[in-house]
């Protein structure tokens, strides 16, 4: 496996905090939290593609509310 390339998004800023997004060789996507980078999230483009619809649909707004 090579080395990840890990992103953030611009909307982080700075600080902690901020989630980072990595596409690894065998397709799937990695995610990690600057707080936490022991834990790695696994999942697909496709999952991560419906995740992302639905907070553009603001169906997670109540957990930041």
């Amino acid at each position: 496996m090579s080395a990840l390339h890990w992103q953030k998004s611009s909307y982080s800023g700075d600080g902690n905090g901020c989630v980072h997004v990595a596409a690894a060789d065998d397709g799937t996507i990695k995610l990690i939290e600057s707080d936490d980078p022991n834990v790695i999230v696994t999942t697909t483009p496709a999952k991560l593609h419906a995740f992302i619809q639905g907070i553009k649909a603001g169906e997670f707004d109540h957990f930041v509310a």
